[in-house]
């Protein structure tokens, strides 16, 4: 199995070495550039094959804000800034130039981590969209060009975040997602709320699509679909 390349930007030797070292734990290949042009450079080559792009905005050369842009100028590859500024003009300004996500130093490895898997299930690896048509055990299909759910001739009927809630574990069935991540990709990116409300749509969806065991719970994590074939169930509740 290969490991996703990611592009990380950084200038503090210090931060860079406990950043490299918990994606290298994380099963990642990342590759340091200390400055922005080094950034460029090295994204530029054509064997550089990278998926993923980690980037800091107080670059010694050139504003991180200026690497985004000509980054997403050429590629719709996913970019997470990782600044020490905590502005909400920041923070703005680098989500209205392409940036996927935006995090502030200090910050937790495990987070970091969470993030970027968030990020490449929402976005692809590669910056594919996502596929239209899904088929989930129990013969449910998704349709996530018309945002429809249907069992044979049958639509259900959900809200527009049981949905969002469903499509996003159809992502990746039977691969667990944490709560963290569902509730920053299907309620805000920013999340700060109760995960109380994270058991509500689980349990509402649940209900409507009349299968208590296609959303199965992972105690003390978060959720994950039953696989088509799997016949055991598997919910921790």
């Amino acid at each position: 199995m290969s490991l996703i390349r990611l592009l990380f930007i950084e200038d503090e030797p210090a931060i860079a070495d406990n950043v490299l070292f918990a994606l290298r734990t994380a099963h990642f290949d990342p590759v340091w550039c200390a400055t922005g042009s080094q950034g460029l450079e090295a994204f530029s080559k054509p064997d550089a094959a990278f998926a993923f792009v980690i980037l800091d905005i107080g670059l010694p050369d050139m504003s991180g804000f200026d690497v985004c842009r000509q980054i997403r100028a050429i590629s719709k590859i996913p970019i997470l800034f990782l600044s020490a500024r905590d502005e909400e003009l920041d923070r703005v300004l680098g989500l209205e130039l392409g940036a996927d996500d935006y995090m502030v130093k200090p910050f937790g490895f495990r987070e970091l981590v969470a993030r970027i898997h968030a990020v490449t299930r929402r976005v692809g690896a590669q910056g594919e969209p996502e596929e239209p048509i899904v088929h989930l055990t129990g013969g449910l299909t998704i349709d996530n060009r018309t945002r429809r759910i249907t069992r044979g001739e049958d639509e259900i009927v959900l809200t527009r975040k049981e949905f969002d809630l469903l499509a996003l574990l159809a992502t990746d069935p039977g691969a667990t997602f944490t709560r963290e991540e569902i509730l920053e990709q299907v309620w805000d990116s920013h999340w700060y709320g109760p995960t109380k409300t994270l058991d509500v749509h689980v349990a509402s969806l649940r209900k409507k699509i009349a299968d208590p065991e296609l959303v199965e719970t992972v105690r003390g994590v978060g959720f994950r679909l039953r696989t088509i074939g799997d016949s055991s169930p598997r919910s921790e509740s």
